[in-house]
């Protein structure tokens, strides 16, 4: 590995060392593990991270105590956890000045590691801002844009560099589960990433309420003070922020599937079925195969038969099962969907107009 610089801070440091970096998980929903660590710069006494950036940059410095910090972060990845990636952030306008090339130079590969621009001032020169994302990209980096959904000029980065990772902006994730406005944003942003082929992170979660919120938006990383603080080590993430994660997941599947909308069936035994019976009902073979329903007309109140048409689990999805019922033919088309266990066993069924319901507020 090349020798990393060491640039003059100290009009604004006593000493580089004053300037350390911690680590914030970044989870993966699916996994309800660590997917990757964002690298974030800590300074001493009590003014933020974006104070002392900004007064670097009025100081004409901003990119030397950029570059400081990038390279700390870089110099961690050695004790990264493996199949997980380091995140490390810059200013785009700054991205191909000597100190800051210098910092991305110094390892001798770029993968595992995620540039995240993380300044939304519009970019002179987005020509050259492509040139340098794309140099990144050629030794091994991804491309992550932060605060997406903040204005106009996140939006042109994304339309122009397609970035692999998209961070929605924080706005959008507070009180999402309590803002129908906010969480519909979410979801045109998420639906957006996922057509550039980008994955959406949502930072800034602190309640159980926005987890589960984005959970349900099927949003594919989550970072925030709810998950895990920004720690001096890579920290696995708690057993008990583990178990809420797949708690969470586990309900939002299931209201996103048809088990909620089961309603419950008597089941009868086709071979002695009179026809005497009320509907509705199923009619069982000697196996436990639901073969037939008995129904009624809702227009006319008569009884008929129907054959099952359509069989789902439980865990179906409900889009996917309106969908299916709707493609049947015409004189199946609103019969109701029987569900049914892995084992046949008949669990209930759904109403059509129930699913469409469903679907229209999903």
């Amino acid at each position: 590995m090349l020798p990393r610089p060491t640039w003059d801070c100290r009009p604004l440091l006593a000493d580089p060392e004053d300037l350390t970096v911690v680590f914030q998980p970044i989870v993966d929903l699916e996994s309800a593990g660590i997917a990757g660590y964002e690298a974030l710069a800590r300074f001493p006494g009590t003014a933020t991270p974006d104070v002392w950036f900004a007064a670097a940059a009025d100081a004409g410095l901003g990119a030397e105590l950029e570059a400081l910090a990038i390279s700390r972060a870089l110099a961690a990845l050695p004790d990264l956890p493996p199949n997980t990636f380091l995140t490390v952030n810059v200013s785009p306008h700054l991205l191909g000045s000597t100190p800051i090339a210098e910092a991305f130079a110094a390892p001798a590969t770029l993968r595992r590691v995620v540039v995240e621009l993380t300044e939304h001032t519009p970019v002179d020169d987005l020509d050259a801002l492509r040139d340098q994302t794309a140099a990144l990209r050629g030794r091994g980096a991804l491309i992550a844009i932060d605060d997406a959904g903040s204005g106009y000029s996140g939006l042109q980065q994304l339309t122009e560099l397609r970035p692999q990772l998209v961070k929605l902006d924080r706005s959008l994730v507070t009180g999402v589960d309590e803002d129908p406005v906010r969480y519909a944003l979410a979801e045109m942003v998420g639906a957006f990433s996922g057509k550039i082929d980008a994955w959406l992170l949502a930072e800034g979660i602190e309640t159980v309420g926005e987890l589960a919120a984005f959970a349900r938006l099927g949003v594919p990383l989550v970072q925030g003070w709810l998950l895990g603080r920004p720690t001096p080590d890579f920290a696995p993430l708690a057993p008990k922020v583990v178990e809420m994660v797949r708690g969470q997941v586990a309900r939002a599947r299931l209201a996103e599937s048809v088990a909620s909308l089961l309603r419950p069936v008597r089941q009868h035994s086709a071979s002695s079925d009179d026809g005497t019976a009320p509907p509705p009902y199923v009619l069982l073979e000697d196996d436990g195969t639901p073969t037939t329903m008995a129904l009624t007309d809702a227009r006319t109140g008569r009884p008929y038969r129907a054959a099952v048409s359509l069989r789902v689990p439980p865990s179906a999805g409900v889009a996917e099962t309106l969908q299916r019922a709707l493609t049947r033919s015409p004189a199946e088309r609103f019969d109701p969907v029987v569900c049914t266990a892995r084992n046949g066993e008949v669990l209930g069924v759904l109403r059509v107009d129930d699913l469409a319901s469903a679907a229209a507020t999903r």
